[in-house]
Parts: structure tokens; C-alpha cells; sequence
């Protein structure tokens, strides 16, 4: 068996490319080189603003989604750095993140933490009361994700439920209530990341066995393509709950029918041994999202 060269977690290139050394040092500790993960976190957000039919005249809740987003994945990666600085130094792929490496120092991370939460504040403050409560609510599971690894094989899926949090938060800015239909798009959200985030953490799985970090695609083993298609399977009978809560119509149930060719598509061509293969059918989620939001989108505004 031939293993694909490891990818490395930290790359500049683009614009970061262009940025001084020490501002592209603290760029790359919040991923700004990697818009993948703030898309992956502002999808449920506003999957749940599209379901409500909310678009059109809520459209500056996107945009503070979307910027929520942005920030606070950079706040959450700067702190998980923080937390798993020794164990980063030992995986292949994380030893040149700017902590690990040495490049940043656990001191000036902490107050470019402190940074990127004040711009988080200003988009809660944007926010319905009932909103800001919910998503005030995720920071204890946010605080306690990168212990996870430490203590459960199934790491991802406690990233589902801090990844999945802007349905809630959505909803219930747009609705004044968290219901059945929020409620079954989150839980689809949250199988929707365990499945791609396992496919993420087939990329280390030789050297989390050397170092000991547990992880879904490890317990898995030679059942990862089953397991994976399992969970994106989940993902689209609860989100066909959530449509079916707001629009008890068959037809409407069509509009998630492109997201599940996407889903047969990454889980029919996923190669397990290969780390390239398996980045870009992890990178390939964003425009799951996209058909997401457009299903959403669809049965939202057709209401009447």
C-alpha cells in the first residue's frame, strides 16, 4: 500500500502569502488559510435563517452569521492550539502550527483569543435576546472539545455539537423559539460533521495511534466508508424531518435529493489510505453546504 505525502495543517498562500511574518504567523494560528472551517460552522446558522423563510428580509443576520463565524472558529482553533501545543509537536501534520512550532508564544495567543471573541461579542449584541442566550450556551461544550480526543473515541462527535450550535442560534433569532424543526436540523447537522470530520482524521490516523489521540475514523478501522455513509444517511433523514416539521408536503423532501447525490458521491470515491483523497472529499463540504442551504432556501419560501 502506497500512502499519500501528508499534507501539511499550516500553508500560506494567496493573500496571507503577501502579509508580514509575524501578522501571517497569527493569521494561520486562526485559519485564516483555511476558510473551509468558518463555512463548515456558518452553514447550520444559515440553513436554520433560510427554513424560517428568512432570507429576504433577515438577510443582515447572514452577514453576521457569516462574520460570527469567521471569528469564533478563529477563536476556537487559536484555543485548541493552546490546549494541544505538546501533543501538535508529535503529529506530522500539526508540528509547524505557529504555537507548536514555537513561532507565537502561548502568551501572545491568549490575547489574540481575547481578539477574536471582542468581534464575536459585537455580532451577539446583534442578536435577539433568546438568540444570544443560546449561543452564550455553547461556550462550556466549545471549552471542552479539545479534551475530547483525550477521553472518548468519538471526538467528532462533540465537535457535531459545537459545530452544528448556529441552527440553534439562527432559529431562534428568527423564530423567538427553539421547536421540533430546529431541533431535527441541528441533530442532522451534528451526524452531517461527524461524518465529514471523520473523513478529516483519516489523514492522521498512523500517528494519533503513535501519540494515543483517539478519534472515529481510528474506531471505525476498515468500516470508515460504511460508517461515514451511515452518518450522512442520518444527517438526511433528520434534515427530512426538519423540512417535513415546516412543509409536510413529498415534494418538498426533493429538494434535499442533490445533497444526498453529493453525500453517495464523497462516500462511493473516498479512498481511506490516501490523505490527498481524503482532504478534498473533506474540503468537498462546502458545497455540500451550499445544496443544504439551497434545499432550504427552496422549502422556506415556498410556505405558502
Amino acid at each position: 500500500m502506497t500512502t499519500a505525502p501528508i499534507v501539511p495543517d499550516s500553508e500560506h498562500r494567496g493573500l496571507l502569502d503577501r502579509l508580514p511574518a509575524e501578522m501571517r504567523d497569527y493569521a494561520m494560528l486562526a485559519r485564516f488559510d483555511r476558510p473551509i472551517g468558518w463555512w463548515l460552522l456558518f452553514w447550520p446558522g444559515a440553513w436554520a435563517v433560510a427554513l424560517a423563510d428568512g432570507v429576504s428580509e433577515r438577510w443582515p443576520l447572514i452577514f453576521w452569521l457569516l462574520l460570527g463565524a469567521i471569528a469564533m472558529r478563529g477563536a476556537g482553533c487559536v484555543y485548541n492550539d493552546i490546549v494541544d501545543r505538546d501533543l501538535d509537536r508529535q503529529v506530522e501534520r500539526t508540528r509547524q502550527r505557529p504555537i507548536a512550532s514555537g513561532a507565537v508564544s502561548a502568551r501572545s495567543a491568549w490575547v489574540w483569543l481575547v481578539a477574536l471573541s471582542l468581534v464575536g461579542l459585537v455580532v451577539l449584541l446583534q442578536l435577539r435576546p433568546l438568540a444570544q442566550i443560546v449561543a452564550l450556551a455553547s461556550l462550556a461544550p466549545v471549552a471542552a472539545y479539545p479534551f475530547m480526543k483525550r477521553i472518548t473515541w468519538w471526538p467528532q462527535a462533540w465537535l457535531g455539537i459545537v459545530f452544528s450550535w448556529a441552527a440553534l442560534v439562527g432559529w431562534a433569532d428568527m423564530a423567538g423559539e427553539i421547536g421540533g424543526a430546529a431541533l431535527l436540523l441541528y441533530a442532522g447537522s451534528v451526524a452531517w460533521v461527524v461524518g465529514y470530520d471523520t473523513i478529516y482524521s483519516l489523514q492522521d490516523r498512523e500517528d494519533d495511534a503513535l501519540v494515543g489521540i483517539r478519534s472515529s475514523a481510528r474506531a471505525m478501522g476498515r468500516h470508515v466508508r460504511a460508517g461515514t455513509g451511515a452518518c450522512y444517511a442520518l444527517a438526511l433523514v433528520l434534515w427530512a424531518g426538519a423540512v417535513w416539521q415546516v412543509r409536510p408536503d413529498p415534494l418538498a423532501l426533493l429538494a434535499l435529493a442533490p445533497v444526498a447525490v453529493h453525500f453517495a458521491w464523497q462516500v462511493w470515491t473516498l479512498n481511506p489510505d490516501d490523505g490527498a483523497n481524503a482532504l478534498a472529499r473533506f474540503r468537498s463540504n462546502r458545497r455540500a453546504g451550499w445544496l443544504m442551504f439551497a434545499a432550504c432556501l427552496v422549502v422556506g419560501t415556498t410556505l405558502g
